[in-house]
């Protein structure tokens, strides 16, 4: 089962200026995102706005069947993007999308906003 990275690549952070940045800082982000997956268990994809703004830079982590995470208040940095792959990865090994606290990368520790369990499938009855 594949676990996605999702990107957004509008976000700004709070320095975001139009005359100082070539780019928004999702971009920059998703860059370093995907270069550090490249080759890995995970796969990424860009979107336009996961709707956390006030939480820029915004990552989803998710795949059927298991919990799907929503990280935020990244820089685009190295370090993050390194993390949050490193993270997708323990989550793609895991039955069930949990990844214990003590094996999360540092990286990540503090950027959980938002936790979804897995949707029920097809074969659950309502």
């Amino acid at each position: 089962m594949t676990t996605w990275i999702t990107i957004c690549d509008t976000c700004k952070r709070d320095d975001w200026d139009e005359n100082t940045h070539e780019r928004t800082h999702g971009e920059e982000m998703a860059e370093l995102v995907e270069r550090h997956a490249g080759g890995r268990n995970v796969r990424t994809r860009r979107v336009s706005c996961l709707m956390g703004c006030k939480h820029g830079c915004n990552v989803a982590v998710q795949a059927n069947g298991k919990l799907a995470y929503t990280l935020g208040r990244f820089a685009p940095a190295e370090e993050a993007a390194r993390a949050i792959v490193d993270y997708a990865e323990m989550h793609a090994a895991s039955e069930t999308g949990r990844v214990p606290f003590r094996d999360w990368p540092q990286g990540v520790k503090g950027h959980f906003v938002t936790r979804h369990p897995p949707l029920p499938s097809e074969d659950d009855k309502d």
